[in-house]
């Protein structure tokens, strides 16, 4: 008759950082106001669309949204200018 394997006792797991929400860099101060990037339509408000070269997309819903190439150049481009005017305030 075969011997059964003894389970082996692994102990308490390590504790894993988890990563934190990037919410903030779907909202822009624009002069005095805050605006918001844009949301999902089937989700609603709070939910926003991951903005991608020709394309937006809801993560939670799998919503999606095709941009015309002329469209996507010149948004692709303000959002670097963005990401590095926000990269240089952060450096200050």
């Amino acid at each position: 008759m075969a011997k059964k394997a003894k389970a082996v006792k692994k102990g308490k797991k390590p504790h894993k950082n988890k990563p934190t929400s990037k919410k903030y860099t779907k909202y822009k101060i624009v002069g005095d106001k805050v605006t918001r990037e844009k949301s999902c339509p089937r989700c609603g408000p709070g939910i926003f669309l991951m903005s991608n070269k020709g394309r937006l997309y809801c993560g939670k819903c799998h919503y999606t949204e095709y941009e015309s190439k002329g469209e996507v150049k010149s948004k692709w481009l303000t959002f670097l200018v963005y990401r590095l005017e926000y990269s240089l305030l952060l450096l200050e």
